[in-house]
């Protein structure tokens, strides 16, 4: 899946222009879901000298993008061929309807669902539920 990443209010805090302090999991989500082969792309407003240490943030941080601010690397942006809109299957930002849902829901999204429980010890670690017999699951 390609998903467009949002810098400011959803990697780091909002502290625009400087860069704020890094949202609980949010490194940790984005190593993890390229691990599973997402494709990420950075789409933020920053440009010039600030995208650049934003770019640079993240790459300290372990995160290199696929692209930033365009569909592909090589996408040279020109108005009157290419639209400002990316061509990607999620976006994850704080400007969503009802405001940035955390790191840890992200994940839980963008998997279906999987059960798991996070902790500054193991970030992704999976609970599979607790299979009951059919009379439990009804009789308690």
């Amino acid at each position: 899946m390609k998903i467009a990443v949002d810098f400011d209010g959803t990697i780091v805090e909002h502290a625009y222009p400087e860069i704020g302090e890094i949202k609980m999991f949010a490194f940790e989500t984005l190593r993890e879901l390229q691990k599973q082969g997402h494709v990420l792309i950075l789409w933020t407003v920053r440009y010039g000298q600030r995208l650049d240490e934003a770019v640079e943030f993240c790459r300290k941080h372990g995160i290199e993008f696929y692209a930033v601010n365009k569909n592909y690397p090589e996408e040279v942006f020109n108005e009157t061929e290419v639209s400002r809109k990316l061509d990607c299957d999620m976006f994850i930002d704080d400007k969503n309807l009802g405001g940035f849902i955390d790191w840890s829901n992200a994940w839980n999204m963008i998997n279906k669902g999987d059960p798991f429980v996070m902790s500054e010890e193991n970030p992704f670690t999976v609970q599979k539920p607790e299979k009951k017999s059919f009379l439990s699951r009804i009789f308690g």
